[in-house]
């Protein structure tokens, strides 16, 4: 015996029935800063920034991905030795 049940319903609907947290209001405040870096002009310093505050494990985190990045594009930078 095989019984479907197909329900219809919204992503903000579901997340209530599952008790998850509403993150639109710090997806807004994260939107806003986005948008105040870009009307400033971003630099490379930035945008370094602020991928080392995203990576999990700070620094270690970055210096892992730029190692596979190198090591998937064939470069490996400056970790490259000769």
């Amino acid at each position: 015996m095989k019984i479907t049940i197909d329900v219809d319903c919204t992503p903000e609907e579901v997340r209530r029935l599952f008790g998850l947290p509403d993150l639109a209001p710090l997806h807004d405040v994260y939107l806003d800063k986005v948008k105040d870096l870009l009307g400033k002009g971003i630099t490379p310093d930035v945008v370094e920034q602020m991928m080392r505050s995203w990576m999990p494990m700070g620094e270690v985190g970055m210096n892992l991905v730029s190692q596979v990045i190198g090591g998937l594009t064939g470069g490996g930078g400056k970790n490259k030795k000769s």
